[in-house]
């Protein structure tokens, strides 16, 4: 336990800290100090590719699920699955998170990440179809970091089947969705518990019988979040716009409250700036996932034309994420009176701001959209397991089976109790994870810049004749 404390420590605590006016901090993670730099240095290398390419990304996603005719799944559907894990409880409890422990200044802060993330989810998705490798199990193609790790540190004339980093990243990665399994089904009962008062073995029961079904047939996942997503996105996106619309009035007072926060003297002088920003940045790195090598396992599965147009997708997948959805949950608790929400943390906050606006319904609708966004997320870090597991223990069924297997019982350990001990294995996972493909995508970028050039200059001036 000390071993990993100390590990959690290095990789989620100030490493960091820079004392600012006013008595505050900015205290600064390892994955901060990763991802941010990293961010910045991918944008400026694509040449602001989140604001240049923009209408290319709406582009690409209305026109590429045309082709009838493909060997795995389309980009639209590896964006769909990669969505489905990023807009999860992220979105709601991150960023109910942010707000909690940073205020509303927080919310321009996880926009600035997304656009910096979305520059970085470019370069990892474009490597994954670079790198990307039949998969004669599941059919299609199959990738992620683990193959483009395994290709920056492997001579093809090696005797070894294995890169010592990227095994480890696939370890760090099948680590960390067996611990958000665990989260996701604590989630799912609580929510059920408080909205409709099931006890949690109930909602647990048929919570996991309903995922083994899925997930143990052989292609259903995606064909499942196929319908999901974009149900379950577009109703919390339009309740969000009714009680936007409800409120109008507010809207120019709380948008004056994110920026006057984001840069205001009052938090400088009070101190808390430093928690401003950094609340804002952990939570949007958290909530995108940019960085982490978790969305590449399903841009790699994709069939499609050409490697940049993929990473086309998976950047617009970033704004989705941050500038959609989980402004659509700022919104909601920011349209909220303060004096009902001081001192609330967490779903409960949520559940107050959706009461307020939209009466009992509201916690109902909540308890429902969480459901929905969890067990997407549960579906879609099983579809991410696939080409790690096959990378570690070869193409066989069994370990396939036996990982799914794994992650049904956590789900089941989780819908029954909350282990504080699995909550941070999730996190150290990921953020190994993030430092494991980190690794490997700074001296791997020039091949996708190279395919972006090419997409440029072949691709899209054709079109434009």
């Amino acid at each position: 336990m000390a071993i990993f404390r100390a590990i959690y420590n290095i990789l989620w605590g100030d490493l960091i800290t820079i004392p600012l006016p006013g008595g505050s901090s900015l205290g600064l993670s390892l994955l901060v100090l990763i991802l941010i730099p990293a961010g910045i240095y991918f944008t400026i290398r694509t040449r602001f590719l989140p604001f240049r390419l923009f209408p290319e990304m709406i582009k690409v996603t209305l026109k590429e699920n045309n082709k009838s005719e493909r060997e795995g799944i389309s980009g639209i559907q590896a964006l769909i699955v990669s969505t489905a894990c990023r807009v999860g409880m992220g979105n709601l409890v991150g960023v109910v998170a942010a707000i909690s422990a940073g205020g509303a200044g927080a919310v321009f802060w996880m926009w600035v990440i997304a656009l910096v993330g979305s520059s970085t989810a470019f370069i990892e998705a474009t490597l994954a179809q670079i790198y990307k490798e039949k998969d004669p199990l599941y059919g299609g193609y199959r990738g992620g970091p683990a193959y483009y790790i395994h290709a920056l540190f492997m001579k093809k004339s090696s005797l070894r089947k294995h890169s010592i980093m990227a095994v480890l990243f696939a370890l760090s990665g099948l680590i960390c969705w067996c611990g958000i399994s665990q989260v996701i089904g604590n989630s799912i009962s609580s929510s059920f518990e408080n909205a409709f008062h099931i006890p949690p073995i109930f909602s647990t029961v048929i919570l996991v019988v309903i995922a083994a079904v899925i997930v143990l047939r052989r292609n259903a996942t995606v064909k499942v979040l196929d319908i999901i997503v974009p149900i379950m996105a577009a109703c919390y996106f339009f309740i969000t716009i009714f009680i936007i619309v409800k409120n109008a009035g507010q809207l120019p007072a709380v948008f004056e409250r994110i920026f006057t926060e984001a840069f205001g003297i009052r938090q400088v002088v009070g101190g808390g700036i430093g928690a401003v920003i950094m609340n804002g940045a952990k939570r949007g790195l958290f909530s995108n996932e940019a960085g982490s090598g978790s969305a590449p396992c399903a841009a790699a599965a994709a069939d499609i034309s050409h490697p940049a147009k993929e990473g086309l997708l998976q950047a617009l997948g970033v704004f989705i994420d941050t500038l959609l959805i989980c402004s659509c949950s700022a919104m909601i608790m920011l349209l909220t009176p303060v004096e009902m929400t001081n001192g609330l943390e967490g779903m409960d906050l949520l559940q107050t701001a959706m009461e307020y606006h939209l009466g009992e319904f509201g916690v109902v609708f909540i308890a429902v959209i969480l459901f929905l966004f969890s067990f997407s997320t549960f579906l879609g870090i099983l579809f991410y397991a696939r080409p790690n597991v096959a990378y570690l223990f070869g193409d066989n069924w069994l370990s396939q089976t036996l990982y799914k297997v794994l992650a049904l019982i956590m789900l089941f350990v989780g819908g029954l109790a909350a282990y504080q001990f699995v909550w941070d294995l999730g996190d150290v996972g990921v953020g190994l994870m993030t430092v494991f493909n980190m690794i490997a995508l700074i001296p791997l970028a020039p091949k996708a810049l190279e395919s972006l050039r090419d997409y440029e200059k072949n691709v899209m001036k054709k079109k434009s004749r």
